[in-house]
């Protein structure tokens, strides 16, 4: 099976990728779709274009995808670069949004491949908990919600950050694995990698949001 992974470079992404990697599968690039003009319904914003360096790490080719506009213009610009690799599937970290796991499925049937969502209606709790027992360094990149303030920020994920952030889940009445856009992420260092990525970054806050920006990733 020749496949590739849709990453944002967060966990479900990287979650998904190792998933592919214990099939056996061959794993013939890492496509990351680069939004433009702001936030996407689709897709995650935030530090995506470090994804070339867990590429470069993972030895394989890391395709960019530049994307504007509404969600069928990404999807085009997404479909347009995977009709140009020669594959069976696409490996994508859906959890639980029908919106997005429905628009791929309609693209990947467009192109006569497969779609796969491993983590489709995984225990969110459980999720997260297995990443961190298989050794994936979770960094939280932004912050949006009540309950997580900028000392989340730049923060990697352990067993007792993660039962703190499941208690604030539960007290705040948030999505503890993140998925209605409480908290994103990037993945520093896994099963997947020889090694892990060290960065460099600065906080950025808004009324609404706090972001840690990555400035240099090695």
């Amino acid at each position: 099976m020749r496949i590739a992974v849709l990453s944002s470079g967060g966990k479900d992404s990287s979650a998904a990728w190792w998933w592919a990697m214990c099939r056996g599968w061959e794993v013939v690039a890492v496509v990351t779709v680069d939004v433009q003009d702001g936030d996407s319904h689709m897709f995650q914003v935030p530090s995506t274009q470090w994804v070339q360096k867990q590429a470069e790490l993972a030895e394989l080719p890391w395709i960019d995808v530049p994307a504007f506009g509404s969600v069928e213009d990404e999807i085009g610009a997404l479909e347009s670069s995977l009709a140009q690799l020669e594959i069976d599937a696409l490996v994508s970290g859906a959890l639980r949004s029908d919106f997005q796991k429905q628009r791929l499925e309609c693209m990947c049937q467009r192109l006569g491949i497969h779609s796969y969502s491993p983590l489709w209606h995984q225990t969110p709790i459980n999720h997260l908990e297995g990443m961190i027992e298989a050794g994936f360094r979770i960094m939280i990149t932004s912050v949006s919600c009540e309950g997580l303030d900028h000392n989340w920020l730049g923060r990697v994920l352990d067993k007792k950050s993660l039962k703190e952030l499941q208690e604030l889940s539960t007290k705040h009445r948030f999505n503890v694995d993140g998925e209605g856009g409480e908290y994103e992420t990037f993945v520093l260092g896994g099963p997947i990698w020889s090694r892990s990525l060290e960065v460099e970054g600065e906080e950025q806050h808004s009324a609404t949001r706090g972001v840690f920006t990555i400035h240099s990733v090695v």
